[in-house]
């Protein structure tokens, strides 16, 4: 299984927001967006920032994907 976060940008697109700006409202690094773009893992907290900034749940942002 692989993790996707296709979810997440789509979500970030339909508000509008550059991943610069997204970066910025969450204060992450670039490494972590970086991780985030690759389909990388990144932390729970990490999660949990992105779900408590955009309103939403874990499912609603990343997924499993078989490969």
């Amino acid at each position: 299984m692989a993790i996707s976060y296709e979810k997440l940008w789509k979500k970030v697109k339909r508000k509008k927001l550059k991943k610069q700006d997204f970066q910025n409202a969450l204060g992450m690094s670039s490494s972590t967006v970086a991780k985030l773009t690759n389909n990388k893992p990144v932390t729970m907290e990490v999660l949990e920032r992105i779900c408590n900034e955009l309103n939403c749940n874990i499912g609603d942002i990343v997924e499993f994907v078989k490969e």
